[in-house]
């Protein structure tokens, strides 16, 4: 294969491109990322996105998967013109059901003489290789592309049965690659491959070209390591337009390798590949999805956040970038940071709600089925919480504290840690100061200048000293939300509480 830059391809008037991903196991990031470049050309172009599963690997696919990559879309806001779930004019579309379908192309295939049938087993083939001195692993040597009519009455009665291999031709190959530009196959790298397996049971190899062709798919956007198929799928495909199958060639653009740690591709088991991870963690959609957009393609010269409707504004695949990306998780939790603080305040407190509940926060995890108090407590807390989080899992974290009613709170190692041999007459000084307070005056600015005369001013204390043990009184943590903001949140009563829990455990 060599490739060679030119220019890249004028896209046609009306895009159709579509996803079709194999439910084998939870969805990941270079999943989600092929089906948005391909859902945000759609949308650009006001194509036609279809989604569509290829499900015909009965031993990896299941229907948990299958579920999950729905589930993804949707939770993603990823939507689709046609395919599963909503229909559309050439279902059905999983692959599971499209079996005669596949059957009656196949039929025209082998009697045009575009296939051929092949009774080779693979240890036949790997003798061959080693008899004519090639690589054991060298691949199918052509062997069965003339057989004899007689030759094959024979291997059936042996009982064998034939695969089905399509005939390629002794040509060089070559296409313009939509990121990649000119790109070029020579005569003879791509051997004659099966369509077909003896049972009878159909290979992507022409499952997926067909359902292209039959679902008028004219650009094609899939993954970097499907590029060495390219020309079985154009030879494929010249077979398809000949048979009146196809009406035309589609374009194919190969997006670029998705990299993890180590300059190694991103694997389904590397634990960043994870989806539902990401969610978990506390990833919101509209930051994940930027971040995956920045994956082999960017909005501007030295931006990084933007939304899903300026990408759709701005996308073109051919300019998206033909090396290869690295996935780092530090810089997507930031991006996730920038949109959690673009979050309408009570959409925050709504999309934290499940977090909170499920982390033991809140009673409950939708906000309408909270208590008034939590709500009054988070309503509160939001404009504290929502600039210094960069990912919803971290809101319980920062609001347990203020909605818990306990007394005292048990220091968390790393908050134990940073405490002083001052502490306690830092904690002696502000009870005795606060204590003298008000209810009415219980208000975040007058608590400040009450400890900061008290502790500062007076006590001769540096900022640091001085409220860093009340810190830890109040939340446990040695990162939390503003102190004194807090305090007037939970209240006189409890927050000399916790000063004097604290105070009695050093």
């Amino acid at each position: 294969m060599t490739e060679a830059e030119n220019t890249k391809p004028e896209l046609p008037e009306n895009v159709r491109v579509r996803f079709c991903p194999s439910p084998t196991g939870i969805p990941h990031v270079g999943m989600v990322r092929t089906a948005l470049f391909n859902w945000a050309e759609a949308r650009h172009t006001k194509g036609t996105f279809v989604f569509r599963i290829e499900d015909t690997d009965a031993q990896r696919d299941s229907e948990e998967s299958y579920n999950q990559i729905i589930e993804a879309l949707n939770w993603l806001g990823i939507d689709w013109d046609e395919g599963i779930n909503v229909g559309g004019p050439d279902g059905p579309y999983r692959q599971s059901e499209r079996g005669d379908i596949y059957k009656d192309v196949a039929a025209k295939l082998l009697k045009a003489g575009y296939a051929y049938e092949s009774f080779s087993t693979p240890e036949e083939i790997e003798a061959r290789n080693v008899a004519a001195g090639r690589p054991k692993a060298f691949g199918y040597d052509g062997y069965d592309r003339n057989l004899t009519e007689e030759q094959k009455a024979a291997f059936r009665a042996e009982g064998r049965k034939p695969a089905l291999r399509i005939r390629m031709p002794d040509e060089d190959i070559a296409f313009d690659d939509l990121i990649r530009g000119r790109i070029e196959f020579k005569a003879g790298s791509v051997p004659d491959y099966v369509i077909v397996r003896p049972n009878g049971d159909p290979l992507y190899t022409l499952t997926n070209p067909v359902d292209d062709a039959l679902m008028r798919i004219n650009v094609v956007l899939r993954g970097e390591d499907l590029l060495s198929s390219t020309p079985r799928q154009i030879v494929l495909y010249r077979y398809l337009i000949e048979l009146g199958v196809a009406k035309e060639m589609p374009l194919f653009g190969h997006m670029p390798y998705v990299m993890g740690q180590g300059n190694k591709k991103l694997s389904k088991r590397d634990p960043e590949s994870n989806l539902f991870l990401h969610r978990d963690n506390g990833f919101i959609r509209e930051g994940l999805l930027n971040y995956l957009a920045l994956l082999g393609w960017s909005i501007a010269p030295d931006r990084d956040v933007f939304s899903m409707d300026e990408m759709i504004e701005k996308f073109d695949v051919r300019d998206v970038k033909a090396n290869p990306a690295r996935f780092d998780i530090d810089k997507a939790i930031s991006i996730n940071a920038e949109h959690i603080r673009m979050l309408e305040p009570q959409d925050f407190l709504n999309r934290s709600v499940p977090y909170l509940h499920r982390d033991g926060v809140v009673s409950a995890d939708t906000w309408d089925a909270l208590t008034d108090r939590e709500r009054e407590v988070l309503t509160a807390a939001a404009p504290l919480v929502q600039p210094r989080v960069r990912l919803l899992g971290e809101v319980a974290g920062m609001v347990g504290s203020l909605l818990s009613t306990e007394r005292y709170i048990e220091p968390a190692a790393d908050a134990h840690k940073q405490l002083k041999a001052s502490a306690p007459e830092v904690l002696d000084a502000a009870i005795a100061a606060l204590e003298g307070v008000s209810e009415e005056n219980w208000k975040t600015d007058f608590i400040h200048e009450t400890l900061n005369k008290a502790l500062v001013e007076d006590g001769g204390y540096k900022p640091r000293l001085a409220f860093g043990p009340v810190r830890v009184a109040m939340s446990g943590r040695r990162v939390s939300p503003p102190l004194f903001e807090s305090m007037e949140i939970v209240g006189k009563e409890i927050s000399l509480a916790r000063l004097q829990g604290l105070r009695e455990h050093l």
